[in-house]
C-alpha cells in the first residue's frame, strides 16, 4: 500500500512549518501561563492578544504581569522591560548579515517578529543550510507568533477558572535559554564568554537588583569577546589553530556549518592550485 504524503507537492511552507513545529508546540503551555498570568493581572483575552502580539516576549509579558500585580509606577515598567528587550539588538546584529540584501520594509517586519527562539532556530538554519533563506525565517517567526498569540488568548480565556503552578514555567523558559547557548557553543573562547557572562550576571543582578545587571554582563562579555577574538586573529600566526579559536565537540546536527563548508572549499581550491604549480613547476625543471 501507498503511503500517505503530508507534503506531495514539496511546499515550501509546509516544509518550514515543519521546522518551525517544535517551537510552536512548546509555545503552547508556557503561553497559557502567559495568558493565565496576564488575565490575573486585568488584562481580558483582547488586550492579552494585543499585548501578546506588538511585545511577543516572553520574558517581557511575564515581567509586565508581575508588575502591574504589584502595581509599579509606569515609567519603571517601561524602564524595566526597555532594558529587557535591549538583548535583541545585539540578537538582531548576528542574522543582519543574511538579510542585508532584503528591503527595509522586510528587515522591519522580520525584526518586529523576532524574538530569542525563532532567533535560536533562525540562526542554526542560517548556518548550517545553505538552501535556508530570509522568508523561510520570516515564515518561523510568523508560525510562532501566531502560535504564541493563540496560546496566550485561550490562557486569558480561561484565567478566570483555572490557576497553575508559575514554577514550572519559569523552569520551561530557563530551559530553552539553556538549549540556545548549548547549540551556539563552537570554539573554546565561546565557552569562555558563556561561563564569564553567567557569572557576570549573577554579580550585576545581586549589585543592581533587576534585570538590567543582565544587559550590563551581556555588553560587557560581548565586548571581552570582541577584543579578545580581534586580538588573536591580529597577533597570531595561525589563527585558526590558536586555543581559544580551534572548534570543541558539538552535536552532529551543527557541526558543519555554512561557514565551514566554504572554508572547505577555499581551503579545497588553495590545494589544487599548489597541485597545478607543482604539475607545472616539474615539466619545466626537466626541460632545463
Amino acid at each position: 500500500m501507498a503511503k500517505a504524503q503530508i507534503n506531495p507537492e514539496k511546499a515550501r511552507w509546509l516544509e518550514v512549518l515543519g521546522i518551525a513545529m517544535p517551537l510552536c508546540l512548546s509555545y503552547i503551555p508556557i503561553g497559557l501561563a502567559c495568558g493565565i498570568l496576564l488575565h490575573a493581572a486585568g488584562f481580558n483575552f483582547i488586550m492579552t492578544l494585543v499585548v501578546s502580539i506588538v511585545v511577543f516576549s516572553g520574558g517581557a509579558q511575564f515581567i509586565l504581569a508581575s508588575l502591574l500585580t504589584i502595581h509599579a509606577p509606569l515609567m519603571s515598567i517601561f524602564v524595566t522591560l526597555f532594558f529587557l528587550e535591549l538583548r535583541y539588538a545585539l540578537l538582531g546584529s548576528s542574522l543582519s548579515k543574511y538579510i542585508k540584501n532584503e528591503s527595509q520594509h522586510f528587515i522591519w517586519l522580520f525584526a518586529v517578529s523576532m524574538n530569542d527562539e525563532n532567533y535560536a532556530v533562525n540562526y542554526l538554519k542560517f548556518a548550517t543550510d545553505k538552501k535556508w533563506t530570509p522568508k523561510d525565517g520570516l515564515l518561523v517567526e510568523h508560525y510562532s507568533l501566531i502560535s504564541w498569540s493563540v496560546a496566550n488568548m485561550v490562557g486569558g480565556l480561561i484565567g478566570s477558572t483555572v490557576s497553575i503552578d508559575l514554577e514550572v514555567v519559569d523552569f520551561a523558559l530557563t530551559a530553552l535559554f539553556l538549549y540556545m547557548v548549548v547549540m551556539q557553543v563552537r570554539n573554546h573562547l565561546t565557552l569562555l564568554i558563556c561561563l564569564f557572562s553567567a557569572v557576570l550576571a549573577v554579580f550585576f543582578l545581586v549589585l543592581t537588583r533587576s534585570t538590567l545587571g543582565i544587559v550590563i554582563a551581556t555588553l560587557i562579555a560581548s565586548f571581552t569577546g570582541f577584543l579578545i577574538e580581534n586580538t588573536v586573529r591580529k597577533h597570531s600566526k595561525d589563527p585558526d589553530g590558536n586555543w581559544f579559536l580551534t572548534k570543541i565537540f558539538r552535536p552532529m546536527a551543527t557541526r558543519i556549518t555554512v561557514e565551514d563548508q566554504q572554508e572547505r572549499r577555499e581551503m579545497k581550491k588553495v590545494k589544487q592550485q599548489l597541485d597545478e604549480d607543482r604539475q607545472e613547476k616539474v615539466p619545466s625543471e626537466h626541460n632545463d
